[in-house]
């Protein structure tokens, strides 16, 4: 386990001493029509990169304005959550809603959900899914055969229900025993790095049984802060260490990997100028891309959530995530009473302005369109 930390260390100095040579590779298998300049296929791209919470909808009809804007392409996917679950006859009112909404779209949609087990588990047993425990309790257990049971079961439901996406499995390590975000609410499976790397492969083995995509959570790792990045700012500069980075390594290394999802923590030792990894360039270009060689999608975690939008303001948050690498914005809508609801329009608009203002290239929005195209077509079996 050293030495692995110790050659990923090396790996770690040597790329950085380089990172301004690092170019990343264009991707050529962009659909030509699509891939024109024209506004239609620019908003199709820029569609693409949207993923929005749908409120408390637990239904939609015909004239929703929610089918309208996919039809517009103006979302490339939605978060469910347990407000999206119907009360009575639970399974079959989420098989309908699922459903019609992707039966909306002209390009699939992402139908994502976070499913970590635990605390964080939307589709509850009162309901009449399948139960799922926490990463931290099957890190305890340490049993490959116990972590493929569960992920295996919880997947099966998501397939039935029509999900495609999972907001899991999270390589956040329990470094620090108080950290409340993650530690304390059992989303780790440990705080050895081997132990998080294992079970992970495992949970994703288990979702690609069931052809479902993962999102790895949440780069480059919130297991050591002190604070909570949905209510504001998270700085781990004293707390963060690199081992934290290895299971990330491992994943990658795998080939197991679909997609990653960066926190909004800082860290001078990252970035000199305190932007949090979701709006970082280092980060997202150099750590994750250059770094570590990663060349699919990269989510945002909620742009709603308090580190980010207390603190940079929406456009000024979109500008900087896109131009950092971020591929897919996440506007979850799982907002309390004194925040905005936001619409997949306005996001929409503000990227479209910001590629007509040259503040975003179309280059950068064809890179991005190109990622998620491929991830949704992406096949396991």
């Amino acid at each position: 386990m050293l030495k692995k930390i110790i050659l990923l260390l090396i790996l770690f100095t040597i790329s950085f001493v380089f990172i301004s040579m690092i170019v990343l590779p264009k991707n050529s298998d962009i659909n030509e029509e699509l891939a024109k300049d024209s506004n239609d296929s620019l908003d199709l791209k820029i569609g693409q990169m949207i993923m929005m919470g749908i409120k408390s909808r637990t239904s939609v009809s015909e004239n929703d304005s929610l089918l309208q804007e996919i039809r517009e392409h103006k979302l490339g996917g939605v978060v469910l959550f347990e407000k999206n679950i119907s009360p009575a006859n639970s399974r079959n009112e989420l098989i309908n809603l699922i459903s019609t909404i992707q039966a909306a779209a002209a390009i699939p949609l992402f139908i994502s959900i976070d499913e970590e087990g635990g605390l964080v588990h939307r589709l509850k047993e009162k309901y009449g899914f399948v139960g799922m425990p926490s990463a931290m309790r099957l890190g305890k257990i340490n049993s490959a055969d116990c972590t493929l049971f569960y992920n295996r079961r919880l997947t099966a439901e998501l397939s039935e229900l029509g999900f495609n996406c999972n907001y899991a499995p999270t390589l956040d390590m329990a470094v620090n025993p108080e950290n409340t975000v993650i530690v304390k609410r059992q989303r780790s499976f440990s705080e050895d790095p081997d132990i998080v790397s294992k079970h992970a492969l495992l949970c994703i083995q288990a979702h690609h049984e069931n052809n479902i995509k993962t999102i790895l959570k949440h780069f480059p790792g919130h297991g050591s802060s002190t604070a909570d990045s949905h209510a504001g700012i998270v700085d781990v500069t004293e707390s963060w260490s690199f081992k934290e980075l290895y299971p990330y390594f491992s994943i990658l290394s795998s080939g197991s990997c679909d997609a990653i999802m960066t926190a909004h923590i800082i860290n001078k030792r990252w970035d000199d100028s305190y932007l949090p990894a979701t709006l970082s360039k280092r980060v997202v270009i150099d750590m994750l891309r250059g770094l570590l060689g990663y060349k699919g999608v990269v989510f945002s975690d909620d742009m709603q959530m308090g580190a980010i939008s207390k603190n940079y303001g929406f456009e000024n948050a979109i500008e900087l995530a896109i131009n950092a690498g971020v591929d897919v914005l996440m506007f979850a809508n799982n907002v309390g009473s004194d925040q905005k609801m936001i619409s997949a329009s306005e996001v929409h608009a503000v990227i479209k302005k910001m590629v007509k203002k040259k503040k975003i290239s179309r280059e950068r929005i064809n890179e991005a369109y190109s990622r998620i195209i491929l991830l949704k077509n992406k096949k396991y079996f």
